[in-house]
């Protein structure tokens, strides 16, 4: 595991110092982007404006009157770069892993060996009076993050891929293309515009898919000894506790829905075209 960690981190720092020096190089060579695109676009008699230029330079990244390493930043952010190229395998992997497989991986990393970071069992050290009392709030906590660290590294990704993908299809759309023609900053149009439209679709995706990572919880408790409402469901199925198990399936069932009319009442607010339908 060690080797396979320091090659993933090799590979890592690797991709970054070549998207480093392929930032950095061009920018330190002698001319002038700006020039150089006007001479080409002069060559066949055609004016170019200030503002047009910019507009097109900001397309390929580049802003001679931002700072540098605020464009660096945003470099590595953006479509195609450091962080593009490395998250999107990397969540494809982890949202096809098995549940208690992760949960098994995070117990031999941190809560196996003479000196365990994390606890492993129970959800709360024995001895302690349930409470709310810092110590025991703290005990809850410390004993909830690698259930919850396994639940979300599984869920996570999906969720973040999807909404790459609306993000990406956005940024492709005519008013997004108008928006940048009409000088708006970057920022502006990423989160005023494209990320509000790109974020809806999610809502109900997001809601409909809590009742898989409640399904997922069940094996996490069991690896984890974990006494939550998957463990409860485990209990009642194994014991054919039929009545816990109507109330317990009643109450995932009411907490889905209630996720889903919450999402809808945010489309609702945030999408004039829910409200103009009525």
């Amino acid at each position: 595991m060690r080797y396979l960690i320091r090659r993933l981190g090799f590979f890592a720092l690797t991709l970054w110092a070549a998207m480093t020096l392929n930032f950095f190089i061009p920018r330190m060579m002698p001319g002038s982007p700006e020039q150089a695109l006007r001479d080409r676009f002069s060559k066949g008699g055609n004016i170019v404006s200030p503002e047009q230029l910019r507009t097109v330079l900001a397309e390929f990244g580049f802003d001679p009157g931002k700072n540098l390493m605020l464009q660096y930043v945003e470099y590595l952010w953006r479509r195609g770069g450091l962080i593009d190229g490395i998250v999107p395998p990397v969540f494809i992997v982890t949202s096809a892993l098995p549940y208690f497989w992760v949960a098994l991986l995070l117990i031999s990393l941190f809560a196996i060996g003479n000196n365990p970071i994390l606890p492993n069992d129970f959800n709360y050290d024995q001895g302690l009076t349930p409470g709310f009392t810092a110590e025991f709030i703290g005990s809850v906590i410390k004993h909830g993050i690698l259930p919850a660290s396994t639940i979300l590294i599984t869920a996570v990704g999906g969720w973040i891929l999807t909404m790459r993908n609306n993000m990406v299809t956005t940024l492709a759309e005519d008013y997004v293309r108008m928006a940048r023609a009409k000088g708006i900053p970057n920022r502006k149009i990423m989160f005023g515009y494209a990320g509000r439209n790109a974020f809806l679709p999610n809502l109900s995706g997001f809601a409909m898919s809590l009742g898989f990572v409640i399904s997922g919880t069940i094996l996490v408790e069991y690896v984890f000894n974990y006494p939550g409402l998957g463990y409860m469901f485990y209990n009642a199925t194994v014991s054919t506790d039929y009545p816990l198990l109507q109330a317990l399936f009643l109450l995932v069932t009411l907490a889905v829905l209630i996720c889903v009319l919450l999402c809808d009442f945010a489309v609702f607010l945030l999408d004039p075209r829910a409200r103009t339908k009525g």
